[in-house]
């Protein structure tokens, strides 16, 4: 039960991983979260989250958007990046739009990994569906000192996670 909760594995961030390897290994399509693992939530686009996503996509990825955000807030952000198709309020961490994403890719599920910064919504959603899942830290604007009730869980999740069996279970994925 408590490997719903795990990711396959942990990186830094997603500009620490090697996205070259993860296709020679073969994965062929990036699922992102967008807030707080691409971006701090709510905000736009950068010049390096649009190199990067360039990139991913120049090795042959097929990247792909599923966001609890509403549609304007998602084409605020691909307003610079093109070949992103997206599923917007996508009710994570239900599985249903998970699956729906691999669908319109066209793609087995054993080919997709998804990568976000939350393991009550991301995480558990990518498990259910069962596709592979990168947790990545979350990028934001927390307090030290306050990060709410669902931090505190997920730290706690990860610091059993890091010690387990399961830990990075993908192996080394970052640069």
């Amino acid at each position: 039960m408590i490997k719903l909760f795990y990711p396959a594995n942990y990186a830094e961030s997603v500009f620490t991983l090697d996205y070259a390897a993860l296709y020679k290994t073969g994965y062929r399509a990036v699922i992102f979260d967008l807030d707080n693992t691409l971006v701090p939530h709510g905000e736009d686009t950068t010049p390096e989250v649009e190199k990067l996503i360039a990139e991913v996509q120049s090795l042959g990825f097929t990247v792909f958007l599923l966001s609890d955000n509403g549609v304007s807030r998602i084409e605020r952000f691909l307003q610079n990046i093109s070949g992103v198709q997206y599923i917007d309020n996508a009710g994570k961490p239900k599985p249903k739009n998970y699956k729906k994403a691999v669908q319109i890719m066209g793609l087995p599920k054993e080919q997709v990994l998804y990568i976000g910064d939350q393991v009550f919504t991301d995480i558990i959603g990518a498990n259910l569906a069962g596709l592979d899942s990168v947790l990545v830290k979350y990028i934001g604007y927390y307090d030290e000192g306050y990060k709410g009730k669902r931090r505190a869980a997920e730290a706690a999740i990860l610091k059993k996670y890091k010690s387990s069996k399961h830990f990075n279970r993908l192996g080394n994925i970052e640069r």
